[in-house]
This record gives C-alpha cells, structure tokens and sequence, in this order.
C-alpha cells in the first residue's frame, strides 16, 4: 500500500510524515467497472455491430448492446468484453420467431407452425418479395387475375375441379362457403362432425357466426343418409360433410359417404381438413379432394399448411360456377392471400417433394440407422444417450391413429429445457422419463446440427 501525506500535515508540523491510503471500497471498485464499460454511441459504431444495424435494424442491435452493459455492470461480462457479447447476443434475422428442429415426432406440429416450406417454395417466396406481377399481364400491360399462376397449378393437381379459390387459412375457407350458400338458411350436418378445430374454437360456432343455422342429424355414432334425407327442406343451403381429422370413433358406427349424400339432390360441401389433394398409399382412410369431387361434391375445402406441405392458406375446389360465386364475394377480398402466399403454393404444387412428403415417406430402417449412428457420434462426447424405436404421427389433425414407425435418441429427461432454450432450439418429447428425439421430421442435411445442439446441452 503506498503512503500518502495528508493535506493538514502537508505544509507544518513534522515535515514529510506520511499515513497508510484507506483501502479501495466496493463501491468505488464499482464505479471504476462503470466508468470502463463502452458508451452506447461508441458500440454502435463498432465494426460488426454496424454492420449488424444495417442487417437487422438499429433498434434490435441495441437491445442486445444494452443486455451486454447490463451484464458487464452485473459482473458477468468484463467490460472489455462488452462488444463480444453483444455481437453473441444478435438474432439471426430481425423477426422474433426463431427456427426450431422438429424432433417431436410429430410431422405437421401446429405449435411449430405445421407443414415447412420446400426449398423451392422459400425461394418462391424470396423471389416473391419485392415488386412482382401478382395482378399484371406483362404482355398486354392490363390488370390480370390475382394467382392466376397458382390457382391453375392447383387445377391441374385436382382435375375433378372445375375451379379453385385461396383464401388465408382452412377454417376462412369454410366461412366463406357457409356465408355465400347457407346466410339466412340452413346447413345440415352430422351430430358426429361437430368437431373442435382447436385452440377452443369449434366449428358450431364459426358456422353460426356466418348467419348459418345447424341442423344436426344422427347422433355422435351413427349418421345415415336417410337422417340427412329427413332433414332436407327449402331452407337448406347445403348438406355438410366434416372430416373429424383430430379423433376417432370407433365400433358401433355408421357415416353416410358423399355419393350417398349427392343423390339427395342439394349442393354438398365437403371440409377434408388435411389438404390431401389424391389418395395416398401410406393414408388409406384419409379423405383427398380429388376423390371427394368425383364422388359428387359440389365444393371442397382445405388447408394448405397440412398434408399438401405448402403454406397457411385455404383451399376451395369444385364446380366452376359455386367457385366463381364464392370469389365474387365481398368477404373474399377480406380473406384473399399475400402474394408470398401464393408463390409458395404454386412451388409446392409444381416443385419437388415437399419436406412433409419426404418425411412421411421415410424408410423406418434408415431413421432407426441414422438413429446409431447418431447416438455412436454422441457417447464419443460423453453424452448419456441411446438409440431406439419410436412411433411418430401425422399431427395436423390428419389421419388419427396412424403411427410411422421411426428411430429417436434417448437422452435424460433434463436434456429437454436445455435443447428447448439453447442456440439451435430443438424441440423433442417425453416419454416413460427419457427426452426423445424422433428422426422422422429431422431431415438427414440437419443431423450434424442436432448433434451439435445435443453436444451444447451436454455441456450446459
């Protein structure tokens, strides 16, 4: 400790006598780390934050500026350091939704917003981005018709339709139909469609709100035709047929299909639910516009975000003149999708497999081997983990009751906040104790960042 003179002894009495510096208090030790830590103006001009302001927008860089200054002053961050954790702290991109791994299990996760996008379609949508021609014929210089592009790729999937319409989600699909064919009638229904659609919004409801009245027939087990027959009368605006996608009733039951229901003489709309366009070899039981519309429906509606692999959108297929009668609507522009929307749908229909085509397609002996191989990389690191046969699903609320047979990884159970919350968010599920990691919707390109998030939760 140096000596220092004090300021009363420093001209009189014994000249030179010197007396022990107090000892450095936390507080002013405090406020030296206070005084070191980089000025907000200051960081915003360093090179890489600048450079991320002009990536993401200033207000998001000094977010992250601002954490940093609070943990250097918390003491978590020396203060020479104050830049590296800003730049560690940015976002990826400047929305607040961030990119998860699926391991669920689950192909169509509504929490993880349902169907990913193909390559192709997200490059359709970066294309779409900017200036497009979305309602303009470039060869004749005049307003063309909006989706024109996708609404035809939709047809030539479908051929029984004689046209179609996209609005912005399944459920604005039907309300538009209800609206137009049923506002100030009736829509018949079966006691056994009655379904919840999720979130706690269920489809009585979202008829009702159209100005539609329900008349319910049959009961929660058995519907016949003739129940519907009985309940047809000049106020009916169309038969409904509900695909109840998100459950099961099974033994004593009896539906009436859609060619019995056409016989009987009064438009019949048809809500598959899932998006399925054809049959399916792997859904047998899952209900697919195509074969709907040969059967004698006059209108189909859908989702797009589900089976079909492509984005949140609304499908409406069917006889030319109900179609064009539901697009001329009023509402329908209140409903109508956003150009991107439209790019991704069209390079859904037209591209390559989509991711959930592919995953549901999988060979179970290639998960469960990637699984090995996996789970092999993984021990290397010290990592507690096993590879083992798992059962996904459809998810989406399409084709209840099917399982596909997978490969997942077994990890202790409290590896599932610290995969949830780490930098590649992975999302898997418990099960009997054990965080699973089913392969099934992990497309193989994502294994070494899966491995990657398990070695980072590892050593959290």
């Amino acid at each position: 400790m140096e000596p220092r003179i004090t300021p009363e002894r420093a001209g009189g009495g014994r000249s030179g006598a010197v007396e022990p510096a107090p000892a450095r208090t936390s507080e002013s030790a405090d406020g030296d780390v206070r005084r070191r830590i980089p000025r907000t103006d200051a960081l915003l001009g360093e090179p890489r934050l600048a450079e991320a302001a002009r990536r993401l927008g200033t207000p998001v860089v000094k977010a992250a500026v601002r954490e940093a200054q609070a943990g250097a002053r918390a003491g978590r961050v020396p203060p020479d350091a104050v830049a590296d954790a800003a730049v560690a702290l940015l976002p990826d991109t400047a929305g607040g939704l961030r990119a998860v791994i699926n391991a669920t299990g689950v192909l169509l996760h509504t929490n993880l917003g349902r169907a990913p996008l193909s390559a192709a379609a997200r490059q359709a949508v970066a294309e779409a981005a900017g200036p497009t021609d979305v309602e303009l014929d470039l060869d004749t210089g005049v307003r063309a018709r909006r989706g024109r592009t996708a609404l035809r790729a939709l047809r030539e999937r479908v051929p029984s339709a004689g046209a179609a319409h996209v609005v912005n989600n399944g459920a604005a699909a039907l309300v538009l139909a209800a609206t137009v064919l049923a506002a100030g009638r009736e829509i018949v229904i079966s006691r056994g469609e009655m379904v919840e659609i999720g979130d706690g919004f269920r489809l009585p409801d979202l008829l009702v709100s159209t100005g539609a009245r329900l008349r319910e027939v049959g009961t929660t087990n058995r519907t016949t035709a003739a129940d519907y027959a009985a309940a047809i009368g000049p106020g009916t605006g169309f038969v409904l047929k509900v695909h109840p996608s998100n459950f099961r009733i099974t033994g004593f039951t009896r539906t009436a299909d859609v060619g019995e229901l056409a016989a009987l003489g009064v438009p019949v709309v048809v809500d598959i639910g899932s998006g399925l366009l054809a049959p399916h070899p792997l859904l047998p039981e899952e209900p697919d516009a195509e074969t709907q519309l040969r059967a004698g429906a006059r209108l189909v509606t859908a989702s797009g975000d589900k089976l079909l692999g492509g984005p949140q959108c609304g499908l409406l297929l069917g006889e030319e003149d109900v179609v064009r009668t539901l697009a001329r609507h009023p509402l329908a522009r209140a409903l109508r999708v956003d150009k991107l929307t439209l790019a991704a749908l069209e390079a859904t229909l037209t591209g390559p497999p989509t991711p959930t085509a592919a995953a549901l397609a999988a060979d179970p002996t290639v998960l469960r081997a990637r699984a090995h191989r996996l789970a092999a990389a993984l021990r290397a690191h010290g990592v507690d983990v096993q590879a083992v046969e798992s059962a996904a699903t459809v998810g989406g609320g399409g084709a209840p009751g099917v399982t596909l047979p997978s490969g997942a990884l077994s990890l202790p159970e409290s590896y599932a906040v610290a995969l949830r919350t780490g930098h590649v968010p992975v999302v898997g599920r418990l099960e009997a104790g054990r965080c699973l990691l089913d392969l099934r919707a992990v497309p193989p390109e994502d294994d070494e960042r899966l491995a990657e998030a398990v070695r980072a939760a590892a050593g959290r």
